[in-house]
């Protein structure tokens, strides 16, 4: 079975708390020398506006003026000296400034570095007392989302390796082939498959076992986990891993309905496998019902695992109610049909027809009751099931 499932999204993290504005920069033409800096604002994140001025007086004459851009940074010249670099934000009053640093000497041959930091300590314990406890909560919660974005970072390559590895589990029997070629025996070939898969299962659990540990409430990496304990045939583990995953996922406010069918659809064929007809039954009909769109594919995969477990009778059962979702195999035989040149009927393929005639015996009111029976009438066969047109 392939299930193809989206990534993760990050989490914002707020900016800082400062505002800019850009004051016009002095400049002498004369035997100058260079400046930069960073700003940090009191949160710790960079700057993105305002102004950096060099000042002898604390800020009540400015000589030069530099704009701090979008990563904090500013640059510029001025004639050499040594000076306070003083940063003001765009609501700052005339006379003022946010925050200093001293001791700035400029020289015709050099370049400057004046950093402000005002997330250092000294800074902030002049701050008003509720000015730092929102800062504080600022850093909590931007340590938060800048933890989960790196555990999401990790999970989405951890995904993208899922999806190979996923594949490759698909593919073994060609991989087990192609490695020891056409001589091997039969039993080499099983071991080889067996191998493979089992290291592809390993990776899988290892992977999604640690993001699971950054992101304890993310379902989609439980999904994958149980699909991995499955084919481990930790069953237990898996039903758990699964289960995990459809109360998470149906918790949120809008539930990826793929993610809660392929958790459904999982832990059906791991009740299948266990011989746990009614609860498999459950299981994919609520897959089928969750995520409509996938419930011909979903009820198939029932059919086939029944198959797999020599259960005939639940593979009847389900692969009828396949057909009840789906005529698909009608629909894939109508490509067969032709038309009679004397009558202008279609001919349909036997094996078509009787395709449709059991549809509308299990679904005489599915989706595609009326469509199916349109045909069969243009193919001037009698309806012989319970299906009855609707009235006009």
């Amino acid at each position: 079975m392939k299930h193809k499932l989206s990534l993760l999204k990050s989490v914002p993290v707020v900016a800082g708390l400062l505002a800019f504005a850009l004051m016009p920069a002095l400049m002498q033409a004369q035997n100058l020398g260079k400046i930069h800096g960073h700003v940090t604002n009191p949160s710790g994140q960079p700057q993105d506006k305002g102004t950096v001025s060099l000042t002898f007086d604390g800020g009540n004459t400015l000589k030069f003026t530099f704009q701090v851009d979008a990563n904090g940074d500013y640059s510029g010249q001025a004639t050499p000296g040594t000076y306070e670099a003083v940063y003001r934000a765009p609501d700052t009053p005339a006379g003022k400034i946010v925050d200093s640093v001293k001791n700035i000497k400029i020289t015709v041959e050099g370049d400057a570095v004046a950093d402000i930091d005002m997330s250092r300590p000294e800074y902030i314990s002049k701050l008003p007392a509720d000015q730092q406890k929102a800062l504080a909560d600022l850093k909590l919660k931007n340590a938060a989302a800048i933890a989960a974005n790196q555990s999401i970072g990790h999970a989405n390559a951890d995904l993208k390796q899922v999806t190979q590895d996923k594949k490759d589990v698909e593919g073994a029997s060609a991989a087990a082939l192609q490695q020891l070629g056409p001589k091997a025996t039969r039993g080499e070939l099983q071991a080889k498959v067996n191998e493979i898969k089992s290291a592809k299962y390993a990776d899988i659990e290892t992977l999604m076992t640690t993001d699971i540990k950054g992101l304890p409430k993310e379902a989609l990496l439980y999904a994958n986990l149980g699909y991995a304990q499955a084919g481990e045939q930790k069953f237990d583990d898996a039903i758990t891993s699964y289960q995990t995953a459809i109360t998470l996922e149906k918790a949120v406010a809008k539930p990826r309905l793929e993610v809660i069918a392929v958790a459904e659809s999982g832990l059906g064929e791991v009740y299948a496998r266990q011989g746990k007809v009614p609860d498999a039954n459950a299981a994919y009909d609520a897959a089928a019902k969750d995520d409509p769109a996938r419930a011909p594919m979903e009820l198939r995969n029932q059919a086939v695992i029944f198959f797999q477990m020599h259960n005939s009778d639940a593979q009847i059962a389900a692969a009828d109610e396949a057909l009840k979702a789906n005529p698909i195999k009608g629909q894939g035989l109508i490509g067969n049909a032709t038309i009679d040149p004397k009558t202008n009927r279609i001919v349909l393929p036997p094996d078509c027809q009787a395709a449709y005639e059991k549809y509308l015996e299990l679904a005489p009111t599915g989706t595609f009751a009326d469509e199916v029976a349109g045909i069969l009438q243009q193919a001037g066969q009698k309806v012989t099931s319970s299906y009855h047109a609707p009235k006009k």
